[in-house]
């Protein structure tokens, strides 16, 4: 056999022993590499002992290292080193608590101590002793992209969404029907005006940890909702790229209006806007020149613009009543509250969706509500029916990035 002149030295090595070592073998060159079959697996040893235990309710973590057979000696170091992150006095009933042991024999390596999904205490040795560490849990971020159909509650339609349960918590997906709610509440009153066959879907971004759950759902990117064949769509911008970021519809239109159209998210209406209501406590017929919203005592109610509080007191039938004074002539009014929020006084200035009180009861109701009025140079005005002013679009100073990041965004809703 004729080999090839190799072109170094060091190649010559690599054939002729591989030739060498398929004859010594009594192989044919022709065969190719021998076959040598499954290997054993190889399990290297465990490099520390781990034991996990919970926070017990009303025990100390000093306890839980006594019940650890740790000397006092080492506990008081152990102690002192959480401190320099954490107040063991502060720690919640049920906090997992990781002891590290080596893998032969009782000595301890470290302790770890989750005070939540996010931070960690580390206890470790050190040539001193003990010293501690904070370490975060790291946090990636992605988008998730959600469809559906309403079949008879949006409320439903989200919590029980299948792609949904399987990637958000409870908590989450009440989150996410809260978002879209206070993003189309001035196009759509998800409390009486949803109908089976509404459609919706949106992007949103979130923020998750290593082990899948959900450290925070930070906002939506786009969303839609078709109500009753018509649609509705909101596109996330910030104009001022401070954080700062609000809705607009695809003409750049601010979908947010001057007023919220009802002081309690998601409540139910239980009596509305009359010249001639029977009223439910006196048994007679007179002028209701409100809406109710029916809501749990203590259920928080928002101001529905911005403004100045110009009464905060007892107002008669309507009992604690808050008013506040908008631009333009108009004043919102809100009944029977249980309480006040505190600091809201006459003079205060407020925001739209700020907390100014709570649902109760108090003058002449039957049951736990918030009586909201809105009137306007004096005169009463049904909330319901009227057409609210809008609020400011998409700076013209900003145009030219909301037309490519608009488009963007719109982008990933509309292949769902």
């Amino acid at each position: 056999m004729k080999i090839p002149k190799p072109s170094s030295p060091l190649a010559l090595v690599g054939v002729t022993g591989g030739l060498v070592a398929a004859l010594l073998m009594g192989q044919s060159l022709s065969a190719g590499p021998p076959e040598v079959g499954p290997l054993d697996p190889v399990l290297a040893a465990p490099a520390e002992r781990l034991e996990t235990v919970a926070l017990a309710r009303g025990e100390t973590f000093g306890e839980v290292l006594e019940a650890a057979n740790i000397g006092w000696s080492e506990q008081n170091t152990l102690l002192l080193a959480f401190r320099e992150q954490a107040n063991p006095r502060r720690m919640r009933d049920g906090t997992p608590i990781t002891f590290r042991w080596y893998p032969v024999g009782d000595d301890l390596r470290g302790i770890d101590i989750a005070l939540d999904g996010d931070e960690t205490v580390r206890l470790q040795r050190d040539g001193a002793g003990w010293s501690s560490d904070l370490v975060y849990t790291p946090i990636t971020v992605d988008t998730l992209y959600v469809a559906g159909t309403v079949e008879d509650l949006l409320w439903n339609s989200i919590t029980d969404h299948t792609d949904l349960s399987e990637e958000l918590s409870w908590e989450a997906r009440v989150l996410i029907v809260d978002w879209l709610d206070k993003v189309f509440q001035w196009q759509v009153d998800f409390s009486r005006q949803v109908r089976a066959g509404d459609t919706y879907r949106f992007a949103m971004e979130r923020h998750s940890r290593p082990d899948g759950t959900m450290k925070m759902a930070s906002h939506l990117i786009a969303a839609e909702y078709v109500n009753q064949g018509t649609p509705y769509r909101a596109v996330w911008f910030d104009p001022n790229d401070d954080g700062e970021g609000t809705f607009y519809d695809e003409d750049g239109k601010s979908v947010r209006r001057a007023f919220l159209m009802k002081p309690i998210p998601l409540s139910r209406i239980s009596s509305v806007y009359s010249s001639a209501r029977r009223h439910p406590v006196l048994n007679t017929v007179r002028a209701h020149r409100g809406v109710d919203f029916a809501a749990p005592t203590g259920t928080p109610i928002q101001a529905t613009s911005d403004g100045v509080v110009i009464y905060a007191d007892w107002k008669g039938d309507l009992g604690n009543l808050v008013e506040i004074r908008a631009p333009n002539g108009w004043v919102s009014r809100y009944g029977h509250l249980s309480k006040y929020q505190a600091g809201v006084r006459v003079g205060t200035r407020v925001k739209q969706g700020q907390t100014i009180g709570y649902v109760g009861m108090t003058g002449l109701a039957n049951g736990p509500h918030c009586h909201y009025e809105l009137r306007r140079n004096g005169q009463a005005l049904d909330p319901l029916s009227i057409k609210l002013p809008a609020g400011d679009p998409v700076p013209s100073s900003a145009l030219g990035r909301w037309v490519l990041e608009s488009r963007e965004r719109l982008g990933l809703i509309e292949d769902l």
